[in-house]
Parts: structure tokens; sequence; C-alpha cells
């Protein structure tokens, strides 16, 4: 499992999915899967996250949260989940202080390795960031036009690969990647995501992520391996729509 050095705190990450809720404690050679869905609220989140990690030793928490969030609070409902989550007080409901960002976001601190990487997470939606020179840039690029008055989530996400099928959906992701790591000039593009395995060729540049990443990433939040952009404490246009919930 993931290894970061995280100064005196005992960390709990928590990866918030569509399908999953994946708990892993700094230590533990396991994490810890529950399910998730539709009508998953905030509180019955926590709620089962105390319960599954009663005993455990903490003094600190990580979130990955599947949509848009704004100086470490959720902006916008998560598409995927139940309500309640824009407002919610993540610390006091667990006790411990907390760190919040996108999934997307999380994952893509822990697959990070120097110099400019994209992450995109195929995943229920597409979650995507930028990290530049170890700064996180949280972005929203599946919500861009991409072809025939769609997004990029919209042929990337579960939705484009049920329509067009794994053949079509893999030249998609093939092509998506190479005009978005043009635009952003990326030394490297890391694939995460539930549905990144199915690819049977990786575009140029591109190397495959893992889902343990996420656990990673949310050790370096504490850490400071990885710092947040300045840019990103100001006001984005929130969306409802969410990232790569696995």
């Amino acid at each position: 499992m993931p290894r970061a050095n995280s100064t005196n705190r005992k960390i709990l990450v928590i990866d918030v999915g569509g399908t999953h809720i994946k708990l892993y404690l700094q230590g533990r050679k396991e994490p810890v899967k529950l399910p998730s869905g539709p009508k998953l609220t905030s509180r019955q989140m926590v709620a089962a996250v105390l319960k599954a990690a009663k005993g455990w030793k903490f003094t600190a928490v990580s979130i990955g949260y599947p949509g848009p969030v704004l100086a470490g609070k959720p902006v916008a409902e998560p598409h995927n989940l139940g309500g309640g989550w824009v407002g919610f007080d993540f610390e006091k409901a667990l006790g411990h202080p907390v760190k919040l960002v996108n999934d997307a976001a999380m994952q893509a601190v822990g697959s990070y390795d120097g110099g400019r990487m994209l992450f995109l997470g195929l995943g229920t939606g597409l979650g995507s960031a930028l990290i530049a020179d170890g700064v996180l840039l949280p972005a929203e690029l599946g919500h861009l036009p991409y072809k025939g008055g769609r997004t990029y989530e919209d042929y990337l996400g579960l939705r484009g690969l049920k329509r067009l099928g794994k053949k079509k959906w893999q030249r998609h992701v093939a092509d998506a990647v190479e005009k978005l790591s043009a635009a952003l000039e990326c030394d490297y593009i890391v694939l995460g995501g539930g549905n990144a395995k199915l690819l049977k060729v990786l575009p140029p540049k591109a190397r495959l992520g893992a889902n343990t990443n996420a656990f990673r990433g949310g050790l370096r939040l504490w850490s400071g391996t990885v710092t947040r952009a300045k840019a990103d404490n100001k006001p984005r246009r929130a969306s409802a729509r969410g990232s790569s919930d696995q």
C-alpha cells in the first residue's frame, strides 16, 4: 500500500465513489470497501465510515469527493449520490481535521511523478486534474465541448462507453488524450478510474494509474508534497455532475 511522509499524523483516507466508499488507514495493509449508491447522503457516509473504522486510531482525514470543490468545500451536490453534501461540516462529524478535494484531484496527487502531468479519471463521469511542477490545478475538462454538441464526458464517461461500444470508446479516449495533452503541453498523462483497465493500447505519453493512488494522494495532501494552486481559491462555475466515480 502507499507510503508518504505525513509528519506525525495518522491519516484516514476516504475515497467516495458512485458505487463504493473506500477507506484506507495509514499503516494498514488493505483498504476497506463499503457500498455507496445514488441515495447515499453525507450523513449516511459519515455514519458508515465511523462504524467501519470503529477502534481505528487516526488524527486527520482526507476525503476524495465526486464533484467540484472550492477552498476545501463541496460547491455542488454529487451527480451520482444523495444530497446534503454542500455545507456539511465534515470536521465536526468525523471529530478530526479534514482535507477535502475532488476525487480526481486526490488520485492525481497520488499519481504524480514530477513535471507537468494531466490526470483523467475514466469512470462514471470524466474527472480531471493538472499538476505542474508540484502545483495542483483541479479542472472540469470533462464538461468542455468535444463532438456533435456533446462534451468530453459524454464520450469518455460511462454513458459514452455504453453508447459507443468498447472499440469506438477507446478510439475517442486516444483522440481526447492527444488533443488535451497538446493543448496543456503535458509531459505525461495518467489514465485512472474504473474503466481505464479496458484500454488495450495506451495513447502516446499515457500510463495507467491505480486506484491505490487515491490513498497515496490522501496521505500526500497532509505532507505538503503537492500544494494547491492559488488559482484554486478563485470562484469557478459549479456543476452538479460528478467526476470519476468508481
